[in-house]
């Protein structure tokens, strides 16, 4: 027996059901508020990739270093007593 973990009410919403509910949103909050929360969003969403730049250009820099590496451990490791 196949059961779905989705609620029924989710499963058949088509695109009549989006539509209201965008209208309802819309009512309720107005537009400025929703243009004003797409902006925050749009934000969001750069200042995520600026990081996610930004930390992949400080792993390849790391790396580089990494690589550039000397090894400074002494040839004759033996101690005397």
């Amino acid at each position: 027996m196949y059961m779905t973990l989705t609620p029924l009410f989710i499963q058949n919403i088509g695109m009549p059901g989006l539509l209201i509910i965008a209208v309802v949103v819309l009512v309720m909050f107005g537009r400025g508020k929703i243009t004003n929360l797409m902006g925050e969003v749009g934000k969001g969403i750069t200042a995520f990739k600026k990081g996610v730049s930004e930390g992949k250009d400080e792993l390849e820099e790391t790396i580089d270093a990494a690589d550039t590496a000397k090894d400074v451990t002494p040839k004759n490791n033996t101690k005397k007593s």
